[in-house]
């Protein structure tokens, strides 16, 4: 039970002292420092109550969660509110790594790595030996992580294009015909547009960019992560689109190949 270190972590985050909580909570200063510090090991259900009305977060999270080892973006989605044990759902805790100044880092699946990510996307171990980078553009309180594209699905996406993602705690929240990066069970790491149909049949409408590619459903229990496309790096220049002017005199001369071949095909009947 994580009830003790979580109070504790909790205020400190907040930087509010002990005192203050107390008076806020009707308790007195040593009592709440016997909660934080494991004396009292078992609160009672009105303790239970007092603490998550004031935090805001509901009793099995503050309860079976170890709240010092959630990523930042997951800390502030439950300070806004966004509690998954009041919604009924399970909590996804994603494996991190953070720098020097405890500030989290985008890691790197390159293409060596995409087969181990599919089973050690959970494994601190694994995700701890993957490389790491910075980007200052980004939001703080929100976790970031960069893939490495195989084939061309996703055109004019190239291959081989570096694409960030950033992570969707609540699959419900993926939105029709956004682009995503999913983890699924039987194809590892995939990019497409997604289509939520988790209401109605429980599973993923994906598409290719590249009309080439036929879409498909995908159930969502084959789903282990999602990641909303922010940006992505690729080293080849895309190739320049038609203009309208010249759109317009390339539909023209279709037309006039057309007309061409319509009338030599009267003139051979």
């Amino acid at each position: 039970m994580y009830f003790n270190s979580n109070i504790k972590f909790l205020r400190m985050r907040k930087e509010i002292t002990q005192d203050i909580i107390a008076s806020h909570l009707g308790l007195s200063r040593s009592t709440l420092g016997s909660y934080e510090n494991g004396s009292i090991r078992n609160p009672t259900l009105e303790a239970l109550i007092i603490f998550t009305d004031y935090f805001k977060i509901s009793i099995d999270t503050l309860v079976k969660v170890d709240l010092s080892k959630l990523s930042e973006h997951q800390l502030t989605e439950l300070e806004r509110g966004h509690d998954l044990f009041i919604r009924g759902s399970k909590l996804r805790v994603i494996a991190i790594t953070v720098d020097s100044r405890n500030k989290e880092n985008i890691e790197v699946v390159h293409l060596k790595a995409k087969a181990g990510y599919k089973n050690g996307y959970a494994d601190p171990d694994f995700i701890k030996n993957l490389p790491t980078f910075q980007l200052p553009i980004l939001f703080n309180d929100r976790k970031y992580r960069m893939f490495q594209l195989s084939g061309d699905s996703m055109l004019p996406i190239p291959d081989k294009s570096w694409v960030i993602g950033e992570y969707v705690e609540n699959f419900h929240d993926i939105k029709d015909g956004q682009p995503y990066i999913l983890l699924t069970t039987d194809e590892g790491i995939v990019f497409k547009m997604a289509y939520n149909q988790l209401r109605k049949k429980k599973n993923l409408l994906l598409k290719s960019l590249n009309t080439a590619y036929e879409p498909y459903e995908i159930n969502i229990a084959e789903v282990k992560e999602v990641w909303k496309f922010c940006n992505y790096i690729s080293s080849e220049i895309p190739e320049q689109g038609l203009r309208k002017d010249e759109l317009r005199s390339a539909i023209e001369s279709i037309e006039k190949k057309i007309g061409s071949l319509k009338r030599s095909v009267e003139i051979s009947g």
